[in-house]
């Protein structure tokens, strides 16, 4: 990487989001976290970052649902790549169709579940930074 590739965590797990900035960090990449979805907002529209991670559970309940919503409907956020972490399965017995990573659940590139091994973050990250920069080259 010849400039790195900026991530922005929303996530309001401390302890999850200082492991995976950290993680992030030793691969190279820049690492923001906001704690809340209203700030995930606000940081997404003052500086729109290369790749997002985003919890679904937050604050009132599925708060990252609705800032993934959100963020389909403005024509600037919508081009972020977007990665859901989150421990949903856990937290609501809503069970997955069994892998790690699970595409097309909600309008975001893909959704992986907590706990979340380092190395398949990393490779998903990757992927998903480069789809978006084939997409720029390409658009």
């Amino acid at each position: 990487m010849s400039e790195k590739a900026r991530v922005l965590i929303i996530d309001d797990d401390p302890d999850f989001v200082d492991g995976i900035r950290g993680v992030l960090e030793a691969a190279g990449y820049q690492v923001d976290a906001v704690y809340n979805p209203k700030a995930g907002f606000e940081a997404l529209k003052r500086r729109p970052p290369d790749l997002l991670l985003l919890d679904i559970l937050m604050g009132r309940g599925a708060e990252g649902v609705m800032l993934a919503r959100k963020m389909r409907k403005d024509p600037q956020l919508s081009q972020i790549p977007t990665l859901i972490i989150t421990g949903l399965r856990e937290q609501i017995a809503f069970l997955f169709p069994g892998q790690a990573v699970h595409p097309h659940i909600l309008a975001v590139d893909e959704l992986m579940e907590k706990p979340v091994d380092p190395q398949l973050l990393l490779d998903r990250v990757k992927a998903l930074l480069d789809a978006a920069a084939r997409r720029r080259v390409a658009g």
